[in-house]
């Protein structure tokens, strides 16, 4: 199952790229043997300043058709690492190609795409930069390979 993590705005070299490179790597490693991934990320910007609107008319565009999608929003579900893991586990089992994870830009994600959403996911109740989102994002598909790999698991 392809994983696509469709988000608005470019990603800059620094800190944040290094980490997300990392995790998806190391998911890419990880996820192949069970039938997870690979992984990529398609960013998006509405350069006519058309808001919330116009990034939803661009991220629906980057996302595979008959993909499950994943919206990341803090009126979401919070998952533990293991049922994340489950949730991922599931829509492979269930024949599901492709899964786009959503990130909306500074202002989040507009309301008919976040209704459009097969799931909505929240990192918690408090708002997390979009950048930041992302490297919390692909940190938990790596943990959920490992755990769904029979990895070892552990709570912070």
């Amino acid at each position: 199952m392809r994983i696509h993590i469709c988000a608005v705005g470019r990603l800059r070299a620094g800190t944040e790229a290094e980490l997300i490179d990392d995790y998806l790597s190391r998911f890419d490693r990880t996820g192949r043997a069970l039938g997870l991934g690979p992984a990529a990320v398609s960013e998006v910007e509405d350069r006519k300043g058309g808001g919330m609107a116009a990034e939803a008319a661009l991220l629906r565009r980057a996302v595979p058709k008959g993909a499950v999608i994943c919206a990341l929003d803090e009126r979401g579900r919070t998952l533990t690492s293991p049922k994340f893991a489950e949730w991922l586990a599931g829509w492979r089992d269930a024949g599901r190609s492709d899964v786009a994870f959503v990130i909306g830009g500074a202002d989040g994600i507009a309301p008919d795409l976040r209704g459009e959403a097969d799931f909505l996911l929240s990192f918690g109740e408090m708002v997390w930069p979009h950048m930041l989102a992302r490297v919390m994002l692909t940190e938990q598909l790596y943990r959920a390979a490992t755990i769904l790999a029979g990895g070892p698991y552990h709570r912070a």
